[in-house]
């Protein structure tokens, strides 16, 4: 199944970022080599983020993104996963 996830970065998130990005990028990654991240990234001004999971079930995508040191270190500030049915 596939995922969407939608979800808010704190403020100033660029700047506070810096000392996990590197983790947060090396885990995306992992992620996408396994086939289980299709797309993930900021919309412009790093407000808001938008991903694409394929995985067996949302609490899944959920689990892997509570374990994101974006989440665990308050870079992601809310996030929302639906499932989602690609119709095109």
């Amino acid at each position: 199944m596939r995922f969407v996830l939608w979800g808010t970065y704190c403020d100033d998130a660029l700047e506070k970022r810096g000392p996990y990005r590197e983790e947060h990028l090396a885990g995306l990654q992992g992620l996408k080599d396994a086939g289980t991240l299709i797309t993930l990234g900021p919309t412009e001004g790093s407000t808001h983020v938008f991903g694409i999971y394929e995985a067996d079930s949302k609490e899944k995508v959920e689990a892997l993104v509570k374990a994101d040191v974006y989440w665990r270190n308050g870079i992601w500030t809310e996030v929302q996963v639906y499932p989602w049915i690609q119709a095109f």
